[in-house]
């Protein structure tokens, strides 16, 4: 299998696992799991083949950690990203002082009156490191990185959560926490 192939199967999980799991007919369960058996057979409706062994490859090799398996190997499911509602079952947790937030430079001025929404998804996505936020705003433009007092937002009663791969996640970020990285 190739990495365009990886890609693509990738992107597949994705949709399913994080936006549409009607779209194959697959069930989620209130956690996101959905069964890997179930999974495999329904994505052949959709002319997308998996085996045990393509999901591994797909899971190991994602660049940014997007899906994971229960212990036994038999469940799959996002960490995050979700537009649909499940309970990913993450208990709020003390973030680092300093968060990033990667966007596009189009995006900043609204950003900075408005703050930053969780949109159709269910949390806002920060990162600890910069590189993350500045390859996540490049996916949308020129990136533009904005620091987020992470910290002060704790402090004043904010929930933070971590997902299994790394991504902090929140509700709502406030302008008053934002500052613009300047380069």
């Amino acid at each position: 299998m190739n990495e365009k192939d990886i890609k693509h199967k990738s992107k597949f999980l994705s949709l399913v696992l994080r936006h549409q799991p009607s779209l194959i007919h697959l069930e989620l369960d209130k956690n996101g799991w959905a069964n890997v058996t179930q999974l495999i057979e329904k994505s052949k409706t959709r002319k997308i083949l998996f085996t045990h062994e393509i999901l591994d490859v797909v899971v190991e090799t994602n660049n940014k950690q997007r899906f994971t398996f229960n212990e036994d190997k038999t469940k799959i499911r996002a960490n995050q990203g979700h537009s649909i509602q499940i309970d990913i079952n993450l208990d709020p947790m003390e973030p680092p002082n300093i968060l990033y937030h990667g966007t596009s430079i189009n995006n900043v001025n609204s950003i900075l009156r408005k703050g930053i929404k969780k949109g159709s998804r269910q949390h806002v996505h920060l990162s600890h490191e910069k590189e993350t936020a500045r390859n996540v705003g490049s996916r949308h433009g020129k990136p533009q990185i904005l620091i987020i007092d992470a910290k002060r937002m704790f402090d004043d009663g904010n929930n933070f959560y971590q997902s299994k791969n790394g991504v902090w996640l929140t509700k709502y970020v406030d302008p008053k926490y934002i500052k613009q990285q300047k380069d």
